[in-house]
């Protein structure tokens, strides 16, 4: 039988969502205020190795947690005029921002586009607090599974909000017109800035996202990084669930969803072994916003592949975000 962790009677059918924690709210609220006391603008420098001739690429660090600066590329189209809509794109798992000619989509539509750096999962943006978040297995999930204020997303999604503020401050950006996007880890990074920047934000675009509905997603994952959670309360903390899914609660994509106002177009792959179909399913149900999803039928942690990109740039110009012809 094809791999769905869906229930029969989908898509009425919805999974209960995940318990919030009390004090989500106070958590981010003083997160990212201390996170922008800390200051700093984005540094921008032209990459002028990059053979490219249709495409400008420039190299940006800007001040994420605590100041720390994190990379990014900015792309742009070639002799573009006027402050440009903008794609801010979060990065899958354990992959950094790799080179400028990864990323060619949203600049060759005519956005300026803004790919940031996972911090200690690439090689640009070291995660510079690691050795103050201990962590027992390979991966990411549980740096600081044990406390909120030690854990590894806290710093990774500080860094993805302020990605957008450095991203209203560019001189080529239209401040009122971001798109938050990303797949996997960056679609779970782009629901928790669609939430925590609400008012920043004019669109997000999650596929197949990560951290959604992660208590579900580590009993019903059957590939990826939601074993790391798996594997580290089966050998070094048995009995301690509750205190690592309240931990982990910090950082959900549902509760990121219910904070979240700006437009929204998900994708699921519903043969998605790596992110079940009903993770991402509980996320849209929560979504505040307005929402449309994309299901593939067949499509495993992949999503559409190459028809995602078409259905982002048709949705984004029927919504009023697209580049003005030139």
């Amino acid at each position: 039988m094809p791999y769905t962790d869906l229930p029969p009677d989908h898509p009425t059918t919805r999974v209960e969502p995940p318990a919030e924690p009390a004090d989500f709210d106070a958590f981010w609220e003083k997160t990212l205020r201390t996170a922008r006391a800390a200051g700093g603008a984005p540094r921008i420098r032209p990459v002028d190795d990059c053979p490219l001739t249709t495409v400008d690429t420039y190299d940006v660090r800007f001040p994420g947690w605590n100041g720390q600066p994190v990379a990014a590329w900015l792309l742009l189209p070639s002799e573009a005029e006027g402050p440009l809509p903008a794609v801010v794109t979060y990065l899958g798992y354990s992959g950094g921002r790799g080179r400028p000619t990864d990323h060619l989509l949203y600049a060759s539509a005519g956005y300026a586009h803004l790919v940031v750096d996972s911090r200690g999962q690439g090689h640009d943006t070291p995660d510079a607090h690691a050795d103050g978040a201990p962590h027992w297995v390979h991966g990411f999930m549980t740096r600081g599974m044990e406390d909120p204020h030690d854990h590894y997303y806290r710093r990774l999604m500080t860094d993805c909000v302020r990605a957008v503020d450095a991203a209203r401050a560019l001189p080529h950006v239209d401040p009122d017109r971001i798109v938050v996007q990303g797949a996997s880890q960056g679609g779970g990074l782009a629901l928790a800035v669609a939430g925590l920047a609400a008012d920043r934000v004019a669109a997000a675009l999650p596929d197949v996202p990560f951290l959604c509905h992660i208590r579900r997603g580590a009993g019903t994952a059957t590939e990826g990084p939601y074993h790391e959670i798996v594997d580290y309360l089966r050998h070094h903390a048995p009995g301690r669930q509750e205190r690592v899914f309240t931990t982990l609660g910090f950082f959900d994509g549902v509760h990121f969803a219910r904070r979240a106002t700006a437009p929204a177009l998900f994708s699921a792959g519903l043969m998605d072994p790596v992110c079940p179909p009903s993770t991402v399913l509980a996320a849209f149900h929560a979504y505040a916003g307005p929402k449309e999803i994309r299901e593939w039928p067949f499509g495993d942690h992949a999503g559409g592949r190459g028809a995602t990109a078409v259905e982002h740039l048709h949705w984004l110009r029927r919504r009023g975000l697209a580049p003005e012809p030139r």
